[in-house]
């Protein structure tokens, strides 16, 4: 897929190579949104609705922020979109952009949306789905006493895709929006990771059903399995895993002035007695203890977190895993922040 017009503040162009053809991206996007109903009366439709939306996705794909920019997106890769558009009119209007989108059926085009990313994850073999929630502070009305919108992501850390989004209830939390969230979603043979709002003995419950593997981080909302968690590993690395069945691996990194050293231990279940509620945990198979020391300048930061998951014990594999579900901060929490502006009041 090609990348987006040039912002004008900057100038730094990301290049990558895909992993599936753009015509097989855009030939399954065109079938999906055929399924819009077109809102607009007959006589009056000069461009096709399907080249309408395509534009405008791949637009807002690219950094374009209003239908102006839409409009200059398309102008720009005018002889690229004829490769697969039909484009009788040339580019729409930005007046054109803006009409259709008012007057389209925003459930059939979200049902549409989901159904084509869907179709990109069979094809792209995602493997980890990092799941996490934002609160977009920028949301928030006072004078319309609204509160702030809160969603759930699921993004591809691999593919640097937002694979589905939902949004939390007023009246709930993630514990219910999760569920939802991976309802959408076909994730069977999928790694799932999710923070410690999602770490709940019926949300793994599901993710085991749906043929998936989790990895959940086990803090203090589990006061009794996090102490006892806690309190092995420490014991165990004190005397140097000795006579115990450890995975370790780790990894240094260096950039922008700072050195950080991630070690990773992952055990076995049948390590650690008599763990609190263990058969309430469905597939639960290994304990992961993550020691991470960050040193810049002349400080030097330690910190632990510690996850459950259904893997086997396997240090390295598990650990790309739970670096892979950093990159929904990264990347897609930074992206709204600071691209998007979803952030400022």
């Amino acid at each position: 897929m090609s990348i987006g017009f040039e912002n004008k503040k900057s100038k730094t162009k990301v290049s990558f190579t895909p992993s599936i053809e753009s015509k097989d991206i855009t030939t399954k996007f065109q079938e999906y949104f055929t399924q819009i109903k077109d809102p607009r009366v007959e006589r009056t439709r000069y461009h096709l609705l399907t080249d309408i939306i395509t534009i405008a996705i791949l637009a807002v794909i690219a950094g374009a922020s209003g239908w102006e920019d839409i409009e200059e997106y398309g102008i720009s890769k005018q002889e690229w979109l004829k490769t697969f558009l039909q484009l009788p009119f040339g580019i729409p209007s930005p007046d054109t952009f803006r009409r259709v989108f008012e007057r389209i059926n925003p459930k059939e085009f979200e049902q549409c949306f989901r159904e084509w990313v869907k179709s990109l994850i069979e094809k792209l073999g995602v493997e980890v789905v990092a799941i996490d929630g934002k609160t977009h502070r920028g949301s928030y009305d006072r004078e319309s006493q609204l509160k702030a919108l809160h969603t759930v992501s699921a993004w591809s850390s691999e593919h640097r895709l937002v694979l589905g989004q939902t949004k939390v209830s007023d009246k709930s939390n993630e514990i219910t929006a999760i569920p939802a969230l991976l309802e959408m979603l076909d994730i069977s043979g999928c790694i799932i990771t999710i923070d410690a709002m999602g770490t709940q003995k019926s949300i793994a419950e599901k993710i085991i059903a749906a043929d998936a593997d989790y990895i959940l981080s086990l803090k203090e909302n589990h006061p009794t399995l996090h102490q006892q968690v806690k309190n092995w590993f420490m014991t165990a690395q004190s005397i140097g895993f000795k006579n115990i069945d450890v995975s370790i691996n780790q990894r240094v990194e260096k950039g922008h002035h700072r050195i950080e050293k991630r070690t990773i231990y992952t055990v076995p279940i049948s390590q650690i007695p008599e763990l609190y509620q263990l058969d309430l945990w469905v597939g639960l198979k290994t304990m992961v203890m993550v020691v991470r020391s960050s040193q810049h300048w002349n400080k030097t930061t330690q910190e632990v977190q510690f996850y459950i998951t259904s893997l086997a014990s396997d240090a390295n594999k598990i650990g790309s895993a739970i670096r892979q579900h950093w990159g929904i901060e990264n990347s897609v929490h930074w992206i709204l922040d600071v691209t998007f502006n979803e952030d400022q009041g």
